[in-house]
């Protein structure tokens, strides 16, 4: 019976040990999913401007006169 207890007290702790180093990882994936939204927004800002510049300077090419 102390041995059953004894392999069931260490699954127990290897039980909290996974659950620890998961919750760890969980966190940093949060993180890095905020970090890389954040970039997303940031390249689609740039797109959005880029796409007005071009927009503008088509404006301003000037016509075919043929």
């Amino acid at each position: 019976m102390d041995a059953e207890l004894a392999t069931l007290e260490e699954k127990i702790h290897m039980l909290a040990r996974i659950v620890t180093a998961l919750r760890s990882d969980n966190h940093q994936l949060r993180q890095e999913i905020l970090a890389a939204a954040q970039l997303n927004q940031q390249l689609v800002s740039k797109l959005d401007e880029t796409k007005l510049r071009v927009s503008a300077l088509i404006e301003r090419l000037p016509e075919d006169e043929a």
